[in-house]
């Protein structure tokens, strides 16, 4: 049953049973007796229900007699107002149409429970949306270009060359200008590096050497003299760890393939004819 479930052809037989039916029973209630309302024991129950979930309790009696009232108001006006074909052209009662029909779509296909082979499969599809983000770890000292002035690409080179002759452990505390950052940074994720220096900054931190001060790399703050003590490439996570975020993904992939399929298998049903757009353009534009 469960693989049934995945035909694309499943899905179109279950969303044209469905199209059918509502089509059938519309057209019953409304070719039949035109001028008859009948209020269902269904459907006063979810009046009630509705009542209930909105107010945090049952409706009294005089209140549902009034949400009768308003059921009856608003079929009278309705059927009346397509009568006169007043939904004809609406933008917003076209659109309500639309989402109602494609949640029809929605609903098949979401029944559907993916295998964790199938899942697998998706994650491997689509590695780039769930791989770990590359991460560095690396110090960096900071030169304040308004600070020094002229003097800014000598200062620059003099203090590169006293971190070098450092090694890779040297104590930053007193080098470099002061800035509301830290200088020594830990396995961080690319995204936090842009968000804190740039993205300009992030991007030459794959560049730079391992294990050797480098620089100087421009930020917004001003420039930077960097050693790059380690770099890890992102990696895929196991199905284990991100199984519901693949899930509902592989859900939605599943929901905007079916809804395209069904709009496809409708769209045959029609003979498409489009009047020139360029010169309705060129007449909007004159206006």
């Amino acid at each position: 049953m469960k693989k049934l479930l995945h035909e694309p052809l499943v899905h179109f037989l279950l969303l044209g049973l469905l199209v059918f039916a509502g089509f059938r029973f519309t057209s019953r209630n409304e070719a039949g007796e035109p001028g008859k309302i009948v209020v269902t024991q269904g459907q006063v129950e979810s009046l009630v229900t509705g009542f209930t979930r909105t107010w945090q309790r049952p409706p009294t009696n005089l209140e549902l007699e009034g949400l009768i009232r308003e059921y009856i108001r608003e079929e009278v006006c309705t059927r009346e107002a397509l009568a006169l074909g007043l939904d004809k052209d609406d933008s917003v009662i076209r659109r309500r149409l639309r989402q109602k029909l494609e949640f029809i779509s929605d609903s098949v296909a979401s029944q559907a429970d993916p295998t964790d082979e199938e899942l697998q499969k998706y994650l491997l599809a689509h590695a780039d949306s769930f791989r770990a983000e590359r991460q560095f770890s690396f110090s960096q000292v900071y030169l304040d270009p308004q600070k020094h002035g002229e003097s800014l690409t000598r200062d620059v080179n003099r203090l590169l060359a006293q971190l070098r002759l450092a090694g890779s452990k040297p104590d930053l505390s007193e080098l470099g200008d002061s800035l509301l950052l830290e200088q020594n940074f830990e396995a961080v994720p690319v995204g936090e590096v842009s968000k804190q220096f740039g993205e300009k900054f992030a991007a030459k931190l794959v560049e730079l050497p391992v294990a050797e001060w480098s620089g100087p790399i421009e930020s917004g703050y001003g420039l930077h003299l960097v050693l790059v003590s380690a770099r890890a490439d992102g990696s895929l996570p196991a199905l284990a760890d991100v199984r519901e975020t693949v899930k509902r993904d592989w859900v939605n992939a599943q929901r905007s393939e079916t809804n395209e399929k069904f709009y496809q298998a409708l769209l045959k049903r029609y003979t498409v004819s489009i009047e020139d757009p360029l010169l309705a353009l060129a007449k909007s534009n004159q206006k």
